[in-house]
């Protein structure tokens, strides 16, 4: 009788930590002046807050003024990695420079380790081929940082989706950020027993 009953509160606290919401931070990878990041960060948030699936907020990697990695021991490395542990979950809005992703972004990904493992991550690129190549070298980083990173991958097109510093997205990527939260709340459920 007691092995049943250690079961079954086994069985209902997993079923409540299913059910909890998880907390999705929407990073900006750019800090640079002049960037458009929030704009399509808000645009994320706005599409997120509607569908009351999980926590959702935006997290500026410039608000932490972050040092160079191994440059100094800055509050802000503590304050970055604290926030980070409060989360289940991320999407990266990511611009392309270069053919890859924001020295910012970079650094940010390396203050931290353990903050970021086994959790579950989606990608908003943009770029004049819609941030793919800043998308891919992400990918790779986040696989060594035990991020489970989703496959669907909303990009955004400076041609199409911005008019100079205005953002114009289309109606087409509605459904393919949605389909994106979709596995980044699904993947981001699963791995919860990892971090307990």
């Amino acid at each position: 009788m007691r092995f049943l009953k250690k079961l079954w509160h086994k069985q209902s606290e997993e079923e409540k930590n299913m059910h909890e919401k998880l907390n999705i931070g929407i990073i900006l990878g750019s800090t640079r002046e002049g960037r458009v990041s929030p704009l399509v960060g808000e645009w994320v948030k706005t599409i997120a807050d509607q569908r009351g699936d999980a926590h959702y907020e935006i997290v500026d990697i410039k608000d932490y003024q972050l040092p160079l990695l191994g440059e100094g021991d800055a509050p802000g490395i503590a304050k970055w990695n604290g926030k980070l542990a409060e989360l289940d979950g991320f999407v990266f809005i990511v611009q392309e420079y270069n053919h890859s992703l924001a020295a910012s972004l970079k650094n940010a990904l390396d203050l931290a380790r353990e903050a970021w493992n086994n959790k579950a991550a989606g990608i908003v690129s943009y770029g004049s081929t819609g941030g793919a190549r800043a998308a891919e070298h992400l990918r790779g980083i986040m696989g060594e940082l035990m991020i489970a990173d989703v496959r669907t991958h909303p990009t955004l097109s400076l041609f199409h989706d911005f008019t100079g510093q205005e953002f114009t997205p289309q109606d087409v990527h509605l459904e393919t950020v949605n389909l994106m939260l979709d596995q980044v709340n699904a993947w981001g459920s699963a791995l919860k027993p990892l971090r307990k």
